[in-house]
């Protein structure tokens, strides 16, 4: 049999708490990877998936360490080396790609420079070598422009460019390991695919190992030969990947299968209600960004978007990176202040500009911002985060206050305790609540929620949108709900909008979608949603063809 690349046998890995206290959170975990193998680290948040694999390259974080078990990567035992012999593996011997490729680029050099910075570091081959091995990679990576784009700065590429950028930084070394951290996490299904695809063709080329990290077992599906199923820091249940995903075993792993088909969304609207005006209207919204010119701004990004929304009822908006959906999250909130158009709710006319609009305009339409971990103030505890609103609509001081907080965290099924904490001592679960929860404390009729799952694991995220659906139960809320995971959409909402390049381009009934849609590009999105088939992406040759096709309009 091969010697395998990777050999982890009984690793312990423990952490030390706010209290001083010593826990395990790896326990006992044993697997090998063979050379040439991608193999998938699934489970929940909390589960130990990044953990295990920062482990691989000798790195823990802070708080951390390894104290029991042994790693060996090729000929190196990574536990028994100093941190001197460990940094010389990284990006060598093994190398990693994050979850956020714009956090991991330096948005003041040029992506070149950034790319071939380990070919220097271990004085791997000479720059003029390093560039035409980096533009190899862009290629065999299909980024546009290859010859050129390292020229550009990272905030002059897309999402998913900038995804697969990381990855020729992490192959550029010619490592025999590749640490994949949910690298696809953030981006849409059509960007996804195109960095599915490109990542699964250069490893197979270079006969590499590789490890994927994800909590979604339909991209796991694509891209891993086996997968490793992980709860509380302990292997639950492995297998190959299509063992694992059509003769589970483990209860666990047949709860991680069953979240990944959300339960059908069953309208909440009151037939009362249909007689009233709209509680969002939208007419011919143009927005963009940039110096106005004759009252225009010079980048244009929507343009005459119509639609409306009746009260109770819940509205998706759809689209690739760059379709226009966050601006029009913005647009309507005010953040954004529209060129042209009209926003009404309730048949009042909203101002542009969210600074002209009156306190009860801006208590009535709240927003949900996609990162949590961006949209919380860290230095302030979640009990300051929640009071403020409560303070600036209510005008709530003192012990009314403190009970309306702990009222808030309940509604969001967090403990009241958690008001004393700082954001950073949060999961993201529990930070994408107090998030919701501060919007919750304005008591609002209308939330816009940007992408507000999208960075969850599966369980988390099912259970994120059935505390929406009770929350709107229960205070007879409406939701325009922004994102790019389409049966997210399906499980939460009545009907669908498509946007493209800036225009609506198709409206739908979230529960036939697929037998509904007409336009060419919303049959190419229903299309490009992930299965749980390992031979799902293979398949998808035609869809390419589309996406060209509709590139090139």
């Amino acid at each position: 049999m091969t010697q395998p690349l990777v050999s982890v046998q009984d690793l312990v890995i423990g952490a030390v708490t706010d209290s001083g206290r010593e826990v395990e959170i790896i326990r006992g975990v044993d697997f090998d990877i063979q050379p040439g193998e991608i193999v998938a680290l699934i489970g929940e948040s909390g589960s130990g998936k990044t953990t295990i694999a920062l482990s691989l390259m000798g790195h823990c974080r802070p708080g951390c360490a390894i104290h029991g078990g042994s790693i060996r990567v090729g000929a190196h035992d990574v536990t028994a080396m100093t941190g001197t012999e460990r940094a010389a593996l990284r990006g060598t011997e093994v190398s990693y790609v994050p979850q956020s490729a714009a956090a991991a680029f330096n948005p003041s050099q040029r992506i070149m420079e950034q790319v071939i910075e380990i070919t220097e570091i271990h004085k791997l081959m000479n720059r003029a070598e390093a560039e035409k091995k980096a533009v190899e990679l862009f290629r065999a990576l299909a980024l546009p422009e290859p010859d050129t784009i390292g020229r550009r700065y990272p905030h002059q590429v897309s999402g998913g460019q900038l995804q697969r950028l990381s990855a020729a930084m992490a192959l550029v070394g010619d490592p025999k390991l590749v640490i994949f951290d949910e690298p696809t996490t953030a981006l849409d299904v059509t960007t996804q695919i195109e960095v599915l695809r490109a990542f699964r063709s250069v490893m197979s080329e270079g006969g590499m190992a590789g490890v994927y990290v994800s909590h979604d077992l339909a991209v796991v599906a694509q891209i891993a030969d086996r997968i490793i199923v992980l709860r509380g820091g302990q292997i639950q249940e492995v297998g190959t990947t299509r063992e694992i995903l059509e003769n589970a075993q483990h209860p666990y792993t047949r709860e991680l299968l069953a979240a990944f088909d959300p339960v059908p969304y069953v309208s909440v609207r009151d037939a009362d209600t249909t007689e009233l005006a709209p509680i969002l209207e939208v007419k011919g919204l143009s927005a963009g960004y940039g110096m106005r010119r004759n009252a225009e701004p010079t980048v244009k990004i929507l343009h005459d978007i119509d639609f409306s929304m009746e009260r109770g009822t819940n509205l998706g908006v759809i689209g690739e990176s760059g379709s226009g959906k966050s601006t029009l999250a913005r647009a309507v909130a005010g953040i954004l202040p529209r060129y042209r158009g009209d926003v009404l709710s309730d048949g009042q006319m909203l101002a542009p500009d969210l600074a002209e609009r009156h306190k009860d305009q801006l208590r009535r339409i709240q927003i949900v911002f996609q990162l949590a971990d961006t949209a919380l103030n860290p230095a302030q505890s979640v009990g300051a985060i929640l009071g403020r609103p409560l303070k600036f609509y209510h005008g709530m001081n003192g012990q009314a206050r403190e009970r309306r907080v702990i009222e808030l965290l309940d509604m969001v099924q967090l403990p009241a305790t958690m008001r004393h904490r700082l954001p950073g001592e949060l999961s993201g679960g529990q930070k994408q609540r107090v998030n919701f929860a501060r919007a919750l404390a304005a008591e609002p009729e209308l939330i816009l929620c940007d992408e507000i799952t999208s960075a969850l694991d599966t369980v988390v995220a099912a259970a994120m949108l059935d505390l929406l659906k009770e929350l709107q139960r229960d205070l007879g809320l409406s939701y325009m709900f922004i994102s790019h995971d389409l049966s997210t959409v399906e499980a939460i909402c009545d009907e669908v909008l498509v946007m493209y390049k800036g225009r609506l381009v198709e409206a739908l009934p979230a529960a036939t979608m697929g037998e509904s849609a007409e336009h060419p590009y919303s049959r190419l999105l229903i299309s490009s949603v992930p299965q749980l088939d390992p031979d799902w992406l293979a398949s998808l040759e035609n869809d390419q063809a589309m996406t060209r096709a509709m590139q090139g309009r």
